[in-house]
Order: C-alpha cells, then structure tokens, then sequence
C-alpha cells in the first residue's frame, strides 16, 4: 500500500469528522430548532469536544461549515462596514386600526385594486440581520446599520447556534431574520450584569444589538441569543411569494417563527391582530405587533418602496402596556459593587395585572436624559416580564413644584464620598464597609450558585448586619450557636443548623469561592475555569494580567478586575481571614496537556492565517503546549503573523520577539 501523503488525515477520521458534524448539526436542529431535544447536554458536549480534538490533530479538515466554528474565537478590532446588495429598508408603522386601513387603500391606489393574499406574522422585538450563504456555508452575517450599510458580525453570528452554519443549497442565498433574547435568556442576562456591577439593558432589543456588537465572540457565546429568519432577498429559484419563502426557509434548516398566518382578506388580518393581541403575553419572548406583507411577490413588485420603506408591508404595533402616575420620590439604590441605580417611588398604579410602586431609572445618565423630576407625571411602561420602566415625562401636566434630582455626592447608605470612573456610566460607594454593599456581597456569597448556605437568606443578613455580627463575608465563619440563639426569633435548634451549615460550606471547591467573592466580570463559568488552570486562589493571585489573558474565555476586562482586586490590602486581608477559619482556597485542577514543542512557551496570533483559522490554529498551538496570549510583552516567546497583523506586529519588532509565519509555526511543531 503506498504511504499516505503528510497532513492527510486517514479515511476512518475523515468518516468519523463526517459523521460527528451531521449529528451534532441535528442535535442542534432538533434542540434549538425544533424544540425536541434527544440527547443531554452532556453527551452534546462529548460530541463537540470530540469534533474539535480531531480537527485539532488534522488541521486539513477544518472547514468554514463545521460546527466548531460556533464556539467564540479571538476579540476583534472592530467590525467591518458590509454594503447590503439590497438595503435593509425599516416598515411603516401604524398604531390603530384606521392607519392599517388607510394603509391599505394606499396600495390599492398604486395598484388600481385592492390587494388580496396577505401573511400576518409576529413582530419579534429583537436586531436585523441579514446572513450570506455561499457553496451551502455561511460566509458573512451584518446588522442593518443605516439600512445600506452595517456592521460585519460573522464571528458572532457563529455562535448563534439555531443559525445554520451549512445548508443544503450549493447556489449563492442571502436571507434575513432577526436576533432575539427569549424572556428567559433576558432576564439572565440582566442577572449577570447586575452581579456584576453592570447598568442593566432596558429591553431585549437593547440587549440583543449590544451583544452583536460585543468585539469578543467568546462572550457572545455564553450569551443565548436566538434567531428567526423571515425573507429571502437573493437566491434560486426565487420564492413566488412570502409564504413560499417562510416554507422554502424552514425547508432549508433555519429556524422560523411557527406564529404565522397566511389570509386570503384583510378582514382575516384582522381577526390574527386580535387574536395575538392578550395570547402574546404567553409566548417564551417579547413581542409588540404584527407585520402585515402581502403575499405574491409580482404585486409586492408591483407595489414598490419609497426611500426608507416597502409598500407592500407594514408593522402594527400593539398598544404598549403603560399607564401614567406620579413620582413621589426618586431614591437611589447601592448595589453589591457599590454601584448607585436611581430608582423612581411611584403613586401606586396597576399595570399589566400587577400593582407598581417603584420603577427603575437604569443609570444617571437615562434619568437625566428623560428629565424625571419628583413631582413630574410619567408613563411607566412594563412589557411581559421585563421590569417596570419611567418610559416618558408627560412635561404639559409638570407642576412648579417638580424637584430635580441630582446623584448624591455621598453615599445614602454610609455617608461616604461616591466615584465616578472615567468611561463609565455608573456611580459607585468604593467604600467596602458601607452597610448596603456588605448587605449585598453577604446575600451573592451565600447564594446557592455561591457558596450554597442554605438558611442564611436576606432577611437573616440584614438581621445580622443590624446587630453588628456580620461585617464583611469571613465574619459569617465567626458566627456561634450561642450568639444566634439570643436574637429575636432565633432558637438553639436553628442556630445549631445554620453553624452547621456554614461549616459545610468551608469544604466548597474554590471556584464557588471565587465566583462568591464577587469580583467583577467573574461569573460561575469564569471562576471554574479559572480554578482549574491556576489551581489554588493564591497561583491566581500572584498571576500576571499577561497570564490571566492566557486562560480560555479571560479577556483584558476581567484579568484587570483580577488583578485589581487581589491587590488591594483589605481583600488580600480578607483571603487570609477564610483561610485562616479553613475554608477551602484549592480546586480541581484540569491536567495539564502533556509537554509538546512549545511547552511553557507564551504565543500571540494576529492577522488572518493562511489555510487554517486563527481559532485551529489556537487549538493546535495550546495542544503542543503553548500558552496563547492576546498582547504582546517581552516575555512573549512567538508572533505568528497573517494577513493585515495590525500593531501587534510592530509591537514585537520593537520589543525584538521572533516573528513567524504560520508556515514556520508548523515546521516547529513539526519537532514533537
């Protein structure tokens, strides 16, 4: 048999590859597609790490389509501008029936008739996208932008995992849909940033645009964005019409919205609009209308479009669910990282089904900008579950008397001087013993995904807190039966579990203290792998930001916040406080890869690689144990270089490290 040509994987990887790329696209298809899920989460991910490790090892399978591509690469340096082929134009509105009518009878004027064949689908209040296919893979994803040009969001379109990365259509298709948070990835979102000491987004849309333009893919990975396609814009044979083009989308493997309805009348438009108008409130995401197209294509070409919208379709848009009250007084709330949020204490108003007596006003800036006074009059709006919001102020009904607000140069808690950081919107109480942000940072550590003491709850800890036997988060292993026993509905029984309870929690793996400790910008998932590669809290203390960088999903943010915050005294006090009680400071340490070409060696990639993605290549670098470092330093070992490096290349002249092309690269690993 003659030798196999060097780089050629053998035929039963290449057939397993095969093989492992079609069930893991099922899997996704049936989970995020279709909602019907086969196979644990777990034995997903057996799948995709099997994937990866294989194009790993042999670099001449990877392909642009694989599956692997989904999982979040290296931050970018800003996106590029996409000149859509079409422009992405915006709709028409109409607010009540009348103007749908009379939108109506504006086609039928440009038509000579009245139009017949419409599809009502569901408004999704989410980002437009428009997404290329050519040769059956995706190449370019971009957002709407001004509507001619956008941004370029490939990367993070990738990690959109009902998105399709390959279709089976080889002629070039462009289609466009929308990008959403369901309710539920929403709201954990918000939870995120408000752990994290972050302004929350004021809706799913908001949040939805933000996370597109995130220049790091990694973490719009970990974020559950959605999608619905909705229109065919190139592609053949071209759909004959709107349904056929939802149909032909749903043929293809996208995911599309099931809340569609193909009406022969206008009258059955209606009858949809109705319909939907309270039933919206039950659906997994947010919705705030129907579009309305007409269905054949001729007449939509017919029809045409004025500069900024189609005439053949028209967004209705349900009355928002709002009602205007008074505000009595706008307080302010310090968060667990001292973060002070505006908050507006409302005249009691009943909106959608609930009583509302309080609103937030996100940040200083949103207040300022809406000019809420006390006094004032304002629309609070509150859509399915997102909290309650000061949407407007109704200026004709303000009173002389309207106070405005100002931020508190001092925090109302503890009387300490509050700061401002340059670049952000958030105003912090920095002081670690101000009573709301040890009331906080008690609550998050305790907390179940923290270091799970069940029994020390909310009102427990104020309740300590008032009683000056908790004073910061290492007092909690201070805490005596005989202490808690003597306090107002506290028996011996009860104080007994919860010591016993707090004793459990000193053998927690470390992660769950590191996240507990609340560090900005180091969530569950960032603490767990942080442990498993430094191993101890004291190996991630002493690290470098350079080698924090270095860890999988870490990107200059959070190894600052790292770095910050272990070195600052009373937190490197506080550390020796938990160990000192023998709360756990180790963890599970992930093996480390055996040693290879490039072990304890430190390589930065920059440009586009010829033959290979920066992420492979990334993969291929780590399994010959490098570590990948997304700056460059004196301690940087190589600088593997591709088309357009950008200023890391002169950085590395200038410091002298090796710069080498991929090709090169390979010839060192070429050594194992």
């Amino acid at each position: 048999m003659a030798p196999m040509p060097p780089g050629s994987a053998p035929p039963p990887v290449r057939k397993r590859v095969a093989a492992l790329r079609e069930e893991i696209r099922r899997h996704e298809r049936l989970y995020y597609t279709e909602a019907r899920p086969e196979i644990t989460d777990a034995e997903f991910d057996g799948l995709m790490r099997e994937l990866i490790a294989l194009e790993a090892e042999h670099p001449e399978l990877a392909s642009d389509g694989s599956p692997s591509r989904r999982v979040g690469g290296e931050p970018a340096q800003g996106f590029a501008t996409v000149t859509h082929a079409q422009p992405m134009l915006s709709l028409e509105n109409a607010y009540s029936w009348e103007e749908a009518q009379a939108w109506l009878a504006r086609a039928a004027r440009v038509l000579g008739r009245e139009p017949t064949g419409f599809v009502a689908e569901l408004k999704i209040d989410g980002l437009s996208l428009s997404l290329r296919y050519e040769e059956g893979t995706l190449r370019r994803g971009a957002t709407r932008g001004d509507g001619v040009r956008g941004d370029d969001v490939t990367g993070n379109v990738r990690t959109i995992r009902s998105i399709p990365l390959t279709i089976p259509e080889r002629t070039p298709l462009e289609v466009r849909g929308e990008v959403y948070y369901s309710k539920k990835a929403f709201a954990a979102v918000n939870t995120g940033r408000e752990a994290e000491g972050e302004p929350l987004f004021a809706n799913p849309r908001n949040a939805a645009a933000g996370t597109m333009r995130l220049l790091d893919p990694r973490i719009t990975a970990r974020r559950r964005l959605d999608a619905w396609l909705y229109a065919v814009v190139e592609g053949s044979p071209f759909p004959e019409s709107q349904s056929g083009a939802l149909s032909r989308l749903k043929a293809l493997g996208f995911p599309v919205s099931p809340h569609w309805r193909r009406c022969e009348s206008f009258a059955e438009v209606r009858a949809f609009v109705d319909e939907w108008h309270e039933k919206r409130h039950d659906l997994e995401f947010e919705t705030d209308g129907v579009v309305i197209k007409v269905d054949d294509r001729a007449t939509q070409e017919a029809l045409g479009a004025t500069a900024k919208s189609p005439r053949w379709a028209l967004a209705y848009k349900y009355p928002a669910e709002e009602a205007a009250t008074v505000v009595e007084e706008i307080g302010v709330q310090v968060g667990r990282t001292g973060v002070l949020t505006p908050v507006a204490h409302l005249e009691a108003v009943v909106l959608a089904g609930s009583t509302v007596r309080r609103a937030t006003l996100h940040n200083y800036e949103d207040l300022s900008r809406k000019d809420v006074r006390v006094g004032d009059t304002v629309v609070v709006e509150k859509a399915g579950d997102v909290i309650p919001k000061v949407v407007r102020v109704l200026l004709e009904r303000r009173p002389k008397s309207a106070r405005a607000f100002r931020m508190p140069e001092k925090c109302p808690e503890c009387g300490d001087p509050v700061v401002r950081e340059q670049g952000e919107v958030a105003t912090r109480c920095v002081n670690p013993g101000c009573p709301a942000v040890v009331r906080e940072a008690l609550r998050h550590f305790c907390g179940r995904r923290a270091m799970n003491i069940e029994g020390l709850g909310e009102k427990l800890v104020d309740q300590l807190v008032t009683a000056g036997l908790l004073t910061d988060v290492a007092s909690i292993y201070d805490l005596e039966a005989k202490n808690l026993s003597d306090l107002e509905r506290w028996g011996e029984k009860s104080a007994a579990n919860l010591v016993a309870e707090i004793e459990k929690s000193k053998g927690n793996d470390a992660s769950r203290l590191l996240f507990a400790l609340g560090i900005r910008h180091v969530g569950e998932k960032a603490a767990k792998t942080l442990v498993g590669h430094f191993g101890t809290l004291d190996a991630l203390a002493g690290a470098s930001e350079e080698e924090l960088q270095a860890v999988e999903d870490v990107g200059p943010n959070t190894a600052a916040a790292i770095r910050t915050w272990f070195a600052r005294p009373r937190h490197r006090e506080l550390i020796e406080k938990l160990r000192a009680h023998g709360v756990r400071l180790d963890g599970e340490r992930r093996e480390r890869p055996p040693a290879g070409a490039l072990s304890g060696q430190t390589v930065v990639l920059t440009g586009t690689l010829r033959g290979i993605t920066r992420e492979e290549a990334g993969e291929r670098l780590a399994a010959a144990g490098a570590k990948l470092s997304g700056s460059v330093s004196k301690k940087t070992d190589y600088v593997v270089v591709g088309e357009s490096p950008g200023s890391k290349l002169e950085k590395a002249r200038a410091l002298g490290v090796r710069v080498v092309t991929w090709d090169e690269m390979l010839a060192v690993l070429g050594k194992e």
